[in-house]
């Protein structure tokens, strides 16, 4: 598109339906619009200042900052900033679409989220800007970016599309304009906007002003909090603080302040979230805890933590590096090497000293229990620390339990951690696979996150306990030789089902079913192999074996027929579908099961 022309052109069409959402579905948060542009406003400052390090031709003017004037007989609002400005092109790239990942899922879940639930969403993936057409029926933005001399106007009604047109800014920044609703007088007042800015934007560093009476006021103390000492900074100051970083409205569930001193300084907060700000399953593993140098925001991408602790929110500010540091130095300084080192362990002490008080551990591990895990799987140097801290439900009541716990009630006899894998905890609480292990009073561990899967290979051994699946806890049971009242049974019942099963045979793990499936030795387990063929992943692992409960009096009741001749092929499938059910799986033929189940009770 030229930079000159002036043009209209539709909405990208996830701007069209966010648009609809946020207009009509947000209306009890309509103040957070003054919070979103001027944190978009603040933002611009700091990318300008720190493009002015490597590019003199950008440098801030000395009284830099964020400007906010109403008109009441215009009944406009103008929020003006110096920043680094924008192009043409970016405004049409920035406010006509919307290319991070998660908006349709955002979009998806306002839409049907409950109205109580509404005003939660607001300040994920993204909203920022659109959130102004809440209280304007029109919005302008007038930009020009710094280094150039042409600015253009970006408007929208917020309804079927923009129009971007040359237009004339005398100075590098943006101002956005509003044009407010007939319903939305209250903000056409200058009191009540800088009420809004002391609560959502005290603490942003650039300095907000409002204009009263002719002249420009301070509106915010624009204090770095992280700065200050512990002891001068109120649970509210948190609590906002929090709220302005990670566009939330909910309570940290802990915060983290404090001040490294010695062969490296920092100064570092961290906010847990009282509630996942993202699904387990997103995308982006990545820390975006910000970076900041002497104050000045740097960057949010220096993964200044692990994957495994991306819900932290926060900020960690050093004299240590550079103003101007490079994403090459960031990537190969041992400075931030050392930073991430004392942040995860930091984190871990913390956690370990909340894990003391069960219930309030609770929240956090129904939250980011599964997200925790990772790091047993990713995170060699701290992993038996992890799993200390992460819980599970288990074999031995409704609570979840630590694995120190499990360790201590482990009763005489039982050399081994027991776990058991699948997609839904309460199912696999009744697996035949863990039978003879509850028989004996071995607890075991009810596994039925996806990470699951894989990080208990990777622990292997826990207080010098082997975790070992329950499948695979053969050597705790005698080895259950084929009775030779069942050797034509079993013989009967492969030759069935040899395009299923690799082999048939007896059990001494099973005592209330009269079958299961094992997986075959050292392959995966069942659940493993069903988890990935459904996530498209080939699985090459031979069939299963089935095994027989000698004792169970269904498998009595067929050793004399299949003596006398009689024809097991329906037995067989029938055996092989009740397995399959108890193992989380649908029969191979629904339709001849029930046929079958009707028949065999019938008589």
């Amino acid at each position: 598109m030229s930079s000159t022309t002036d043009t209209t052109r539709p909405f990208d069409a996830e701007v069209g339906r966010l648009l609809d959402l946020v207009v009509h579905s947000l209306y009890s948060e309509r103040e957070i619009f003054l919070r979103e542009l001027v944190a978009n406003a603040a933002d611009a400052i700091d990318r300008r200042r720190f493009l002015a390090l490597s590019d003199e031709s950008l440098a801030l003017p000395e009284d830099a900052s964020i400007r906010i004037s109403v008109d009441k007989a215009a009944r406009t609002i103008t929020i003006a900033d110096d920043g680094i400005g924008m192009t043409a092109e970016d405004l049409a790239s920035h406010l006509g679409t919307i290319a991070r990942s998660g908006t349709r899922a955002f979009t998806e879940t306002l839409a049907d989220a409950k109205p109580e639930e509404r005003p939660s969403l607001i300040g994920q993936f993204g909203v920022g800007f659109y959130s102004a057409f809440m209280v304007a029926d029109t919005v302008e933005m007038i930009s020009r970016r710094a280094g150039t001399e042409i600015a253009h106007k970006w408007s929208s009604d917020g309804r079927g599309g923009y129009r971007i047109s040359e237009a004339t800014r005398e100075t590098p920044g943006s101002d956005v304009v509003l044009h407010i609703k007939a319903d939305a007088d209250e903000y056409l007042e200058p009191v009540r906007l800088e009420t809004i800015l002391r609560k959502w934007a005290d603490h942003i560093s650039v300095p907000i002003k409002i204009e009263r009476d002719g002249s420009f006021q301070a509106a915010n103390e624009g204090t770095a909090l992280w700065r200050k000492r512990k002891s001068d900074v109120s649970e509210q100051d948190y609590t906002e603080f929090y709220r302005h970083l990670g566009h939330m409205f909910d309570q940290p569930w802990a915060t983290i302040h404090w001040s490294a001193e010695g062969s490296i300084a920092f100064s570092a907060l961290l906010f847990i979230p009282g509630r996942s700000p993202f699904p387990v399953t997103e995308d982006d593993r990545e820390s975006h805890v910000r970076l900041h140098v002497r104050r000045m925001f740097i960057t949010d991408d220096a993964k200044l933590l692990p994957g495994w602790l991306r819900f932290i929110e926060g900020v960690v500010d050093t004299e240590d590096l550079p103003l101007n540091v490079s994403r090459e130095m960031l990537q190969a300084t041992p400075v931030l090497a050392r930073i991430r080192k004392a942040l995860v362990n930091r984190v871990i002490t913390e956690l370990k000293t909340r894990a003391k008080d069960a219930e309030a551990y609770k929240p956090f591990i129904e939250q980011f229990g599964p997200v925790l895990k990772e790091g047993i799987y990713d995170d060699s140097e701290h992993r038996t620390e992890i799993a200390g801290l992460a819980r599970f439900r288990s074999t031995h009541g409704d609570e979840l339990t630590s694995l120190d716990e499990y360790v201590a009630r482990m009763p005489e006899g039982q050399k081994d951690i027991y776990y058991i894998t699948g997609e839904d905890a309460e199912r696999i609480r009744t697996s035949p696979q863990i039978e003879g292990l509850r028989a004996k009073g071995f607890e075991v561990l009810l596994l039925s996150d996806q990470i699951d899967f894989f990080w208990p290979e990777r622990l292997a051994t826990y207080a010098e306990k082997k975790l070992v699946h329950a499948g695979a806890a053969n050597d705790v049971f005698e080895t259950a030789a084929m009775p030779a009242a069942m050797s034509t049974l079993a013989a009967a019942l492969k030759s069935a089902l040899s395009e299923q099963v690799s082999d048939v045979v007896a059990s001494s793990r099973l005592t209330d079913s009269p079958a299961a499936l094992a997986a075959a030795g050292g392959q995966p387990d069942l659940a493993l192999q069903r988890l990935m063929r459904r996530a498209g992943r080939q699985s090459y692992a031979p069939k299963p074996a089935l095994e027989l409960n000698p004792s169970h009096k269904l498998i009595e009741s067929l050793i004399p027929r299949a003596d006398a001749g009689e024809d097991m092929t329906d037995w067989a499938a029938l055996l092989l579908d009740l397995a399959r059910i108890q193992d989380g799986e649908a029969p191979i033929d629904p339709a001849r099961f029930a046929r079958l189940v009707a028949e065999k009770v019938a008589g």
